[in-house]
């Protein structure tokens, strides 16, 4: 399972001589170009290929509009090696769990969302329904369905495995086909026979 305790970020107090730092880097995988962003603290944004919504561009404005985009192209490659090598082995069929830092950004009820969907184990899947149950929000289902959306760090926090009630699939970043395809990996007998590769 994801470690999901460096998630829940603490307010850290930085110089205001010294911007925070993000740490991006390209990854081409097998279903595209991924965007992940590390700060200091852990993995903080993972984008998909086709993501809806705003990217990674908007992220950064809402979230870390007071970070500096580090440009050193080799420092940012081995600040996310870890994040790049468990991304690719998930893919791969190789990963059933993540073992990455992460400061996670969001909302309370955003993350509280977060943390429900990061202990779905591989190849398992929760109806949004379940996850506002677990949340003590039942009517919240619209609200997880949006929360689940917003999710900066998809694959790792895996919002791929929440489904319809009806076992329907509905909405995600990375579009419906991928989601598809992520669902079928896990719930091959072998994963690797499953792989996205």
């Amino acid at each position: 399972r994801t470690r999901f305790f460096a998630a829940l970020r603490t307010p850290v107090l930085v110089s205001r001589s010294r911007m925070p730092s993000l740490y991006v880097t390209h990854l081409a995988s097998s279903i595209g170009e991924l965007t992940i962003a590390s700060s200091d603290q852990g993995l903080a944004y993972l984008g998909l290929p086709r993501t809806n919504g705003r990217g990674f561009g908007g992220w950064c404005k809402r979230y870390a509009a007071d970070h500096a985009l580090e440009l050193n192209a080799a420092q940012n490659a081995e600040r996310n090696a870890l994040a790049t090598t468990q991304v690719s082995e998930f893919l791969a069929g190789h990963r059933e769990a993540f073992d990455l830092p992460l400061d996670l950004r969001g909302t309370p009820f955003q993350l509280g969302v977060y943390r429900v969907v990061a202990e779905i184990p591989y190849g398992a899947s929760l109806a949004y329904g379940d996850v506002a149950d677990q949340l003590g929000r039942p009517a919240a289902v619209r609200a997880v369905g949006a929360a689940n959306g917003a999710n900066p760090i998809p694959l790792v926090i895996p919002c791929h495995r929440v489904v319809a009630r009806n076992g329907h699939l509905q909405g995600y970043a990375g579009g419906l086909e991928l989601k598809r395809k992520l669902l079928a990996m896990e719930s091959a007998s072998h994963p690797a026979l499953g792989a996205l590769l």
